[in-house]
């Protein structure tokens, strides 16, 4: 027994062994095929001074003395300025910084890129930088549950590469890895979107898996996508029909809408990713749901059936690398197909809540009548015209028989009718206003106004009364009359006169 299981751990091991020795012979080819670090005047023969440090770079960046390396390339592109080997030397300076490695170095890496794009846009050399600058992220990009800034930046550079340099021959490989890069977003949004489904926040799922499905169509798990967008509508029409207070007409409504939704979702998976391995599951679902189900057309199998051949599978070493490397593992994904070259449509949680609102209100106002339509009154003759209403036609006068010729009539006012006969208490019966008031309008007489008072005055002949503050008939103003002071202390002595100014008592 104990036999029988060593053999099975060394048979184990072997097969360990070899697949990880085959799986990293296929990285050497594909890497040598697509080494952007090798040296490209390696094979140039020449004794100039300037080529002689170039080289003397190279093999020392190639033993790993990247600081000497460095060093040797100042010089080159300090001593000489013109050389023709000024814009390798330029791009080998950053090349030292990325192999080396770490994240100063790399930043730095990434600094001599940009600068050699600055100085040198029109080289050849400018599509390999831009390359080598989104490179420098894909290599930091970390598994889909785990940090997705690289990923997003890798995405944003391998894009700008392939719209600024389309003619370069790094386009076919720009390509693939945005393919890759774009696997992995993909897979971080799934995840997230199929978890809120388990949690049965359809919202914010539909959101989630609605963003995959417009912006990654390449996505090596596009139908499980959709599969679970209808799910999400399903599961919103289960919820209205366990709500008890909506009228049964209204449920019956929202209930076909969502179910409507739901079919759309699964119709895709059947049109557009017919040879995948889930499409069976939608065409059960449609048939569950009594909905006719579609048959792709011949271009759609085509093209589903190259994106499912180009898909790499998933050995077991592939798993048990991916649980020891650091990287996302992008086997799976396509290798046919143009990836999505635009910003990211995404679908947010909002959208979907004024799309459930405007469903509700579809369903509410379904079965209602429509609503009559206002009246409109039109504006008078003497109002102002106005664009949402229309006018009355002018009133046409025409001029009375026998009359001035002006089509006037004159309509005799109420002060201008005839006054009724005193003592009457009648007017004109013929008048068109009769007067109002009292019969009897005569005034009576005037009486003669009475004659003044009077004026008696109480001062006696003979005596000198003080005057008084009353008016003065000469200047209209009032008098005060003057102090007595005879009878007031004064402290004032008075002046003597004649002899008495000899007395001095």
């Amino acid at each position: 027994m104990n036999r029988l299981s060593l053999k099975i751990i060394v048979v184990a091991l072997l097969v360990l062994f070899l697949g990880g020795i085959t799986s990293e012979a296929k990285k050497k080819k594909e890497k040598k095929a697509y080494d952007l670090n090798q040296n490209p005047l390696a094979n140039v023969q020449s004794k100039q001074p300037d080529k002689e440090l170039y080289d003397k770079a190279m093999v020392a960046m190639k033993k790993g003395r990247y600081d000497v390396a460095r060093l040797d390339l100042q010089t080159l592109l300090n001593t000489y300025p013109e050389s023709e080997y000024r814009m390798r030397a330029k791009l080998s300076v950053g090349d030292t910084w990325f192999k080396e490695g770490g994240s100063a170095a790399l930043t730095q890496a990434e600094a001599e890129y940009e600068d050699f794009q600055t100085f040198f846009p029109n080289a050849p050399e400018a599509a390999e930088a831009q390359m080598k600058v989104a490179d420098i992220y894909y290599q930091q990009m970390e598994k889909p549950d785990r940090d997705y800034t690289n990923a997003q930046q890798a995405e944003v550079q391998y894009r700008k590469m392939i719209n600024m340099y389309p003619d370069s021959s790094l386009v076919p490989r720009a390509k693939q890895r945005l393919r890759d890069v774009q696997e992995v977003l993909a897979e971080r949004e799934t995840q997230i979107g199929l978890y809120y489904e388990s949690r049965e926040d359809f919202v914010a799922a539909i959101a989630r898996l609605e963003t995959v499905g417009d912006t990654y169509p390449l996505y090596s798990k596009s139908d499980q996508v959709w599969i679970g967008i209808g799910d999400a509508y399903a599961g919103e029409a289960h919820n209205i029909d366990i709500v008890q207070r909506l009228p049964s007409a209204l449920r019956e409504r929202l209930h076909s809408m969502y179910q409507d939704k739901a079919a759309e979702a699964y119709a895709k998976v059947i049109t557009r990713y017919p040879m995948y391995p889930h499409v069976e599951d939608a065409r059960d679902r449609l048939v569950a749901m009594n909905r006719p189900v579609p048959e792709p057309t011949q271009e759609a199998v085509a093209e589903s059936d190259a994106e499912v051949r180009s898909e790499q599978a998933l050995h077991f070493t592939d798993k048990l690398f991916d649980i020891i490397k650091r990287g996302p593992t992008v086997v799976q994904s396509t290798h046919v197909g143009e990836p999505s070259l635009d910003d990211p449509k995404r679908t947010l949680a909002p959208d979907v809540t004024k799309q459930n609102a405007s469903i509700f209100a579809e369903a509410y106002n379904q079965g209602k009548p429509p609503a009559p339509a206002e009246a409109v009154t039109p504006t008078g003759p003497n109002e102002p015209p106005r664009s949402d209403r229309p006018s009355e036609a002018p009133v046409q006068m025409e001029a009375p028989a026998g009359g001035n010729g002006v089509g006037v009539e004159v309509v005799s006012a109420p002060n201008s009718a005839p006054q009724p006969t005193q003592g009457t208490g009648q007017g004109d019966p013929n008048a068109l206003v009769q007067p109002v008031g009292p019969a009897n309008t005569a005034l009576p007489a005037a009486d003669k106004p009475a004659d003044a008072p009077r004026q008696q005055s109480d001062i006696k002949p003979g005596s000198n009364p003080q005057p008084t503050q009353t008016a003065s008939a000469e200047n209209g103003k009032t008098k005060k009359p003057k102090l007595d002071q005879s009878e007031d202390s004064s402290s004032k002595k008075k002046k003597k006169k004649g002899l008495a100014k000899l007395n001095p008592f």
